[in-house]
């Protein structure tokens, strides 16, 4: 990754799954790591770059859930085939949510 493009969240590998709704659907699908910015997404067929999705993330370990709109904003074709999709207006909510996730896994080491 070049100067130019580093992230501005740090990502985590999680066991948190979602639903996905873009021009495909994805249910129960697990995520690749997560970020308070976005998710990356392993799948067969990644979206075209700037296709709008709903998200709906299941955190198991706390019971709760959130639902966001998010807009794929990097896809590799090649194997193995995945897709980075930003979050777009996240809630206070949410966010207070993410934290909490982010947080523990962060103490997990």
């Amino acid at each position: 990754m070049t100067e130019d493009h580093k992230r501005e969240h740090v990502r985590f590998e999680t066991d948190a799954l979602m639903d996905y709704t873009g021009s495909e659907i994805l249910l129960f699908h697990k995520i690749e790591n997560l970020s308070l910015g976005g998710i990356s997404i392993r799948t067969a067929t990644p979206e075209a770059l700037g296709t709008k999705a709903y998200i709906t993330i299941n955190f198991p370990d706390f019971n709760e859930s959130v639902e966001v709109e998010g807009e794929v904003v990097w896809v590799n074709h090649e194997v193995p085939k995945d897709m980075g999709v930003k979050f777009v207006d996240l809630t206070e909510s949410d966010k207070i949510i993410l934290r909490k996730y982010i947080k523990a896994r962060e103490n997990r080491g």
